[in-house]
């Protein structure tokens, strides 16, 4: 075979293969979006957002897990915002290049990937068994440690993208490095800091095992943090392994409300990215 001819054939059966993969992915995808979509639309009404969670045979609807997702998330955001924007900056602009730094970005990275479940039993041992109770503030603390490494890696890689002639300007004048960092770098980069925090909160969003080892759940409306607490994920995971329709049909509900969040924070973060790098 002619060595033109066999690179074409390679190539071709290479962009089949990954037409392929993409088709498949797509198909899943589609798949999971149809049937969220026709199992949840039938259910999500008024009473949803303004009613807590039902005994079985009963009418009610997701408030008090729709609230409980709000406090904790944004309790973990808070957290994972603060840690993760000062760690990527010590990264970025200090000790990126050291014996440190480079331990540092790997446990990081290491961390991206960890099991969420490791993260909960890890927080249980920590915040829970010790104080003999389950808490909203221990649920915030497994899903901001998930966060952290998300916005740390993601403040690292847009500070890396500023250019260096902001920094020499603002040292020109007189400022300090830290000064520079907070009142130019920081500022030329929110759009990206902001892009990390909407990835970290999509993916905590969704979590289910840390907060059943945390969280552990409530049926009544609560907002309390240092008391158990009901979250959409847990709501699901209870609903959804039950025996009864009424609280099946409020899981695929609040399966449809969290896919619908992720799947708007995600378009946002990627229409600022597209911003930040233009």
């Amino acid at each position: 075979m002619d060595r033109a001819l066999f690179r074409r054939v390679t190539n071709g059966i290479f962009v089949g293969a990954c037409g392929l993969a993409t088709l498949i992915a797509l198909t899943a995808l589609v798949l999971i979006l149809w049937s969220l979509i026709t199992k949840g639309i039938g259910g999500l009404e008024l009473k949803v957002f303004t009613e807590s969670q039902p005994a079985p045979g009963s009418e009610g609807g997701l408030a008090n897990a729709i609230v409980g997702s709000i406090l904790m998330c944004g309790l973990g955001m808070v957290i994972a915002l603060v840690v993760g924007i000062l760690a990527g900056t010590w990264l970025a602009e200090y000790g990126g290049q050291t014996t440190y730094g480079h331990v540092v970005r790997f446990l990081n990275d290491v961390l991206l990937s960890a099991p969420s479940i490791l993260v909960g039993l890890f927080v249980y041992e920590l915040l829970v068994a010790p104080f003999h109770g389950f808490s909203a503030y221990a649920g915030a603390v497994a899903l901001a440690i998930l966060a952290t490494p998300i916005v740390t890696r993601t403040t690292e890689d847009i500070l890396a993208l500023q250019p260096n002639a902001l920094r020499e300007a603002g040292m020109a004048l007189g400022a300090s490095r830290a000064f520079v960092i907070r009142s130019i770098i920081w500022k030329a980069a929110r759009t990206g800091l902001v892009t990390g925090g909407l990835l970290g909160f999509a993916r905590i969003s969704g979590e289910t095992a840390p907060l059943l080892f945390t969280s552990l759940g409530n049926q009544f409306m609560n907002t309390h943090m240092s008391q158990p607490m009901a979250s959409l994920p847990t709501t699901i995971f209870q609903f959804a392994l039950s025996a009864y329709d009424d609280w099946q049909r409020l899981a695929w509900v609040g399966a449809l409300l969290i896919a619908i969040a992720v799947l708007s924070i995600n378009i946002i973060g990627r229409i600022l990215a597209r911003e930040t790098h233009r």
